[in-house]
């Protein structure tokens, strides 16, 4: 008896020492100074506090054993402890955390054409992390860009929902999209190209506004954006994310990176959309969402070679199948004039590449091919379009001066069946070299002052000669805290009307051009002021502000006004203009709580004969958010993301068109919950559109003789405007141009992500 009765006790007093816990007491501090408000947890345990006014913790029932302790206070650094946990009290060495500033020493390369720091870079630079779309996830990079200030995905048509990215008003060919720095989607490419790159491939996207054509040659006037993607050393080993909507939208992107060798990495991602659930809730008999089926496939190589050399090669191949219009089209119907439908089969791939040949000479190339074979209704287009860019740098740092110089060479092909390649009565595809060199020079007054100069020379062989200069300046203030940036210079585009303008290529309009379209030229000027503020409790504050002023020579605008039938393009005789200011407000704080306001206000126009003219599809003013709040204890995220949008100017068919001439204020808001069970599974879920916002709500119609599409029962006079009469009342063509936003309305999401890092 007294042998089982010892058995017990020892059996017991084993229980009661695996169950025994210890506590952990500490203080946090930078450069000796208590920390208030620093989080403090137990890694891999729902275990985590915050240190009070002196900076002190205290966390209570710790397993025993070596525990990994994580502390971290917004504005400053990370810091990983490991302690062994004994039974009773346990003291923790005071903890120092280092003061950083993440948004300053963030690398950057888009303004400058070199990686700096954000702080150094005398052009403005706005950066986005994956983590910030991440708050709110959409299938492409075109919708992810609907909560960044100043810049707004626009919608070109009803019926098969492609579009192009308006900053600061300006429409989509003034944005030049860059990938990984080269110039991919451009051209043809601008309307569907921002569709099928992997998201869970970008690293971060760099957002420049105002003219880059010193660096990037044409296309650059408005701004550019600029996709990083990640490297294969810096990628987790595999990711996935997939997620559905209640309208039967499915996402999914995969990615994962693989080695051959000591000195060869590579990345492979994958990018799948489908949507194939036509639904008309505002019973105008035409599909309210495109129906889309769409891949992306993306590689991408690291080389690493003797002497510091490396290669870097990436490649992306696309297809996409879309298609909107009438409920009962098939693609029996394609191209005909029986039922209406716009009907888009693309292919494409691209390549492009980065070759460090040594420390001051660095090579970059890129090449893509784009084949679109389209019906608008009856209307075919077909179209094919080859882009080849090289471009050769070198670099050196000399005293004060930080010289970068560069020979480009561009060759753009272009093809298709409409009257652009048309010529002295024959098909005559379209050739285009362009040549040219740049100079810039950071020249480093001080700690405190920095004036860059930069200037650009191209030869198109079609326009001649084009020169582009620009100059920019920055100061600091000696703790960093405040930034001014003052810059201005000149920028250039080539147009060509249907690569550009979705409109141009409907059927639902003549395409008339009064004159041989010459190059558009602007010049601008932005001043730039960032404060940042570090207040109590470990809050972080900046604020972004920005004025900018173009000017605009030889613009050319498509004239929907004169004749109702007809889009008449020709180049300005007159000027445009595009001014403004925006701010952006960034705070953190130590609670979790993480807010982004941003907000525009601006005017853009054109002149003609002394007529001041508001532009088509320019917002007055525009407001973006995003606010996220993380319980550290539930790993539970809360965001809430929306924008809000002034009246813009729409395109009317007529003196008795019933539609409003100006768009409603609108907004668009959406709301997700995240729970994050460790480091490799996240679930997702929430409602986007929660104010249910659609045009349909704001206008008797949107889509002009929707049950008419090929105005079989319209009535033409002798001069070829329509005749109102008792079945059409308002004297209206089919047209599918009166839209400023996506059909979609109110749904529900649910996701989620596996990692392997």
């Amino acid at each position: 008896m007294k042998y089982i009765l010892t058995f017990l006790i020892i059996l017991t007093g084993g229980a009661v020492v695996l169950g025994q816990t210890g506590s952990l007491t500490g203080r946090v501090a930078a450069g000796g100074k208590p920390l208030e408000s620093a989080t403090v947890t137990v890694k891999e345990k729902n275990l985590g506090t915050i240190t009070d006014e002196e900076g002190r913790f205290l966390l209570a029932e710790v397993p025993l054993g070596k525990q990994t302790i994580e502390v971290s206070l917004i504005g400053y650094g990370r810091e990983i402890v490991t302690v062994e946990v004994k039974p009773g009290a346990n003291v923790v060495n005071d903890i120092e955390l280092k003061p950083i500033d993440h948004s300053l020493e963030e690398v950057v390369i888009s303004g400058t054409m070199k990686e700096v720091s954000r702080l150094e870079s005398p052009v403005p630079v706005e950066v986005f992390t994956a983590r910030f779309f991440k708050s709110n996830p959409t299938p492409s990079v075109f919708d992810a860009l609907q909560i960044v200030n100043g810049v707004r995905p626009q919608v070109n048509c009803n019926v098969c929902n492609t579009g192009d990215i308006h900053i600061n008003g300006l429409e989509g060919p003034y944005t030049m999209i860059l990938i990984d720095g080269m110039p991919i989607v451009s051209g043809l490419s601008t309307v569907y190209g921002l569709s099928g790159i992997p998201q869970a491939l970008i690293e971060r996207m760099e957002v420049v506004k105002g003219p880059a054509s010193t660096l990037y040659g044409s296309e650059a006037v408005g701004g550019l954006i600029n996709i990083i993607t990640k490297t294969p050393l810096k990628a987790p080993r595999f990711s996935a994310d997939a997620f559905a909507t209640t309208w039967g939208e499915v996402s999914t992107d995969l990615a994962g990176k693989f080695t051959l060798g000591e000195k060869t990495r590579s990345l492979l991602g994958v990018n799948y959309f489908n949507y194939q659930n036509p639904l008309d809730k505002n019973h105008d008999n035409f599909t309210d969402l495109t129906l889309q089926n769409r891949i992306s496939v993306f590689n991408k190589w690291d080389f690493q070679q003797r002497h510091g050399r490396a290669l870097s090669v990436a490649g992306r191949y696309m297809y996409e199948d879309r298609w909107g219009g009438e409920m009962n089209w098939n693609r029996s119907y394609r191209g005909g004039d029986e039922v209406y439908g716009e009907s888009i089969y693309t292919r494409r791939w691209e390549t492009f590449g980065n070759y460090r040949l040594s420390s001051r000479f660095n090579f970059m190339f890129s090449a893509n091919w784009h084949d679109q074979n389209s019906v608008y209704g009856s209307t075919p287009y077909l179209a094919s379009q080859d882009i080849y860019f090289g471009q050769l740098t070198w670099s050196r740092q000399y005293r004060a001066h930080d010289l970068l110089a560069g020979l480009a060479y561009r060759y753009t092909y272009y093809d298709d069946n409409t009257p652009a390649t048309w010529a002295d009565g024959r098909n005559q595809a379209s050739h285009t070299h362009l040549p040219g060199m740049f100079l810039q020079d950071e020249i480093r007054l001080s700690s405190r002052h920095t004036v860059m100069l930069g200037t650009r020379y191209d030869y198109n062989s079609v326009h001649g000669n084009i020169f582009s200069p620009r100059i920019n300046y920055k100061w600091s203030s000696a703790d960093r805290s405040t930034v001014f940036r003052l810059g201005g210079g000149n920028g250039f585009r080539v147009a060509n009307v249907f690569t550009e303008d979705h409109a141009a290529l409907t059927g639902a309009r003549e395409v008339v051009f009064l004159e041989d379209l010459k190059p558009e030229t602007s010049w601008n000027v932005n001043a730039n002021l960032v404060k940042k503020y570090y207040l109590k409790r470990g809050t972080f504050l900046n604020l972004d502000a920005t004025a900018f002023y173009t000017w605009f020579n030889n613009k050319i605008i498509p004239d929907y006004d004169t004749d109702p039938n007809k889009i008449i393009y020709a180049n300005l005789d007159g000027y445009a203009v595009s001014k403004g200011i925006s701010l952006n407000a960034d705070a953190a704080f130590a609670c979790g709580l993480k807010v982004l306001l941003g907000g525009t206000l601006m005017d853009v126009y054109n002149t003609e004969e002394g007529t001041k003219k508001r532009q088509m599809f320019a917002e007055r003013f525009t407001a973006t958010w995003s606010v996220g709040y993380t319980f550290s204890r539930q790993k539970i995220t809360l965001d809430y993301t929306g924008n809000l949008y002034g009246p813009m100017r729409l395109p009317l068919l007529g003196d008795l068109d019933p539609r409003p001439e100006y768009s409603p204020v609108w907004s668009i808001q959406n709301i997700q919950v995240t729970k994050s069970f460790n480091d490799k599974w996240e679930i997702y879920g929430g409602v986007k559109n929660l104010l249910n916002q659609t045009p349909a709500r704001h206008a008797p119609f949107l889509i002009a003789r929707a049950n008419d599409p090929f105005d079989k029962q319209v009535i033409f006079d002798g001069n070829g405007f329509p005749v109102p009469n008792e079945s059409n009342p308002y004297g209206l063509t089919f047209d599918p141009s009166y839209v400023y936003a996506s059909n979609q309305g109110i749904r529900g999401f649910l996701g989620v992500r596996f990692t392997v890092k």
